[in-house]
């Protein structure tokens, strides 16, 4: 497989995928109105603080939450009809792996931590809240949610060990490899809990995870085609398409938000597709920005726990911004700009 012949074929993957959403995303806006999900006010419990973000953000609510589901439904059901008949049709199929072992990750990675998402988004806006420290709290329990990821992550882990046959890591520019043994199992699952929160914390202004998940995206078509993973690159292709016509509805002012569902699933899924291509390096690049928010999460729950004291005005870092005075459109598009350059430097890693 080169360029000339992979181009074609991903076009028009993105495209498709793009028209199909395009035609559900508004009906399905209507359908989450006619259900009520939709973001709730989280400083809405009697005699509780208002949290600043609460107080910058509430203005959001009643905006309808759980467009993840629809990208993963496109997406999962697009790919499981467009790639065996693109394999009948004679185009070349070539994967590093067991094909089946492949794909089978990619779903289980892909469905899994969406229903793990998809439960914290049911208990969330139809649950009960409960009092906190800063207004009403709602969703699972972070024990909970934490417990069920980590269940996901682990199988998922151990099936890229033991079926996939992965156990190393590969450190470039110093070319150094890594053999982790059964010791990657858990190496790999922290991997995957970690982006899959580090999305979730994100994705927290209008178009921000989102449109930095395009820009890895577009990325990772051009590596998975390099490694010749014929099924990667087709599932990013069609998952590309899928989210840009989601995006044109969540940049601000946003008309949907992803959801936990969403969130979860796709952290986590650019975690796996790291790992399947084997450049760790590339991935903490390539994802810099979604480390960073929550490297600053943890940042400031460490002045907490050591000092009793913030470090930041708010976390995570997009927060903090805002409470500093930034406009959140200026945030985004900076976020945005930022992270075209860290896939320009990752692309030149993985070439090298």
């Amino acid at each position: 497989m080169n360029i000339s012949n992979f181009l074609p074929l991903a076009l028009g993957m993105i495209i498709f995928s793009f028209l199909i959403t395009s035609v559900l995303v508004i009906p399905f806006i209507n359908f989450l109105y006619s259900l009520k999900m939709v973001r709730r006010k989280e400083g809405d419990v009697k005699g509780k603080e208002i949290s600043l973000r609460d107080k910058m953000h509430d203005k959001k609510a009643g905006t309808p939450v759980g467009g993840g589901i629809l990208l993963i439904g496109v997406v999962v059901i697009l790919f499981a009809i467009i790639f065996p008949t693109i394999s009948r049709l004679g185009v070349f199929v070539h994967s590093s792996f067991s094909l089946n072992h492949e794909l089978i990750i990619i779903f289980l990675t892909f469905l899994g931590f969406g229903f793990v998402g998809l439960t914290d988004d049911i208990v969330k806006i139809f649950g009960k809240g409960k009092a906190g420290q800063f207004g009403g709290l709602f969703g699972l329990s972070t024990k909970q949610k934490f417990a069920m990821q980590w269940v996901v992550a682990l199988a998922v882990s151990f099936l890229l060990y033991q079926w996939l046959g992965i156990h190393i890591v590969h450190i470039p520019l110093f070319d150094v490899v890594i053999n982790l043994g059964p010791l990657y199992i858990p190496f790999a699952a922290t991997l995957i809990v970690f982006f899959s929160n580090a999305f979730n914390i994100t994705d927290g202004l209008d178009g921000l995870s989102s449109g930095l998940l395009m820009i890895y995206l577009f990325a990772y078509i051009i590596i998975a085609v390099n490694h010749l993973d014929t099924p990667l690159f087709i599932f990013i292709s069609i998952w590309l398409g899928s989210l840009i016509a989601f995006l044109y509805f969540n940049i601000n002012p946003a008309r949907i938000f992803l959801g936990d569902a969403g969130a979860l699933s796709f952290g986590a899924m650019i975690a796996v597709i790291g790992l399947m291509i084997g450049n760790l390096a590339t991935l903490f690049i390539i994802g810099g920005l979604f480390v960073v928010e929550a490297l600053s999460s943890l940042l400031q729950i460490a002045g907490w726990k050591l000092w009793k004291r913030r470090i930041l005005p708010i976390a995570p870092l997009h927060h903090a911004l805002e409470a500093i005075g930034w406009e959140e459109t200026k945030i985004v598009m900076r976020a945005w700009l930022a992270g075209i350059m860290l896939a320009v430097l990752g692309l030149w890693l993985s070439a090298i």
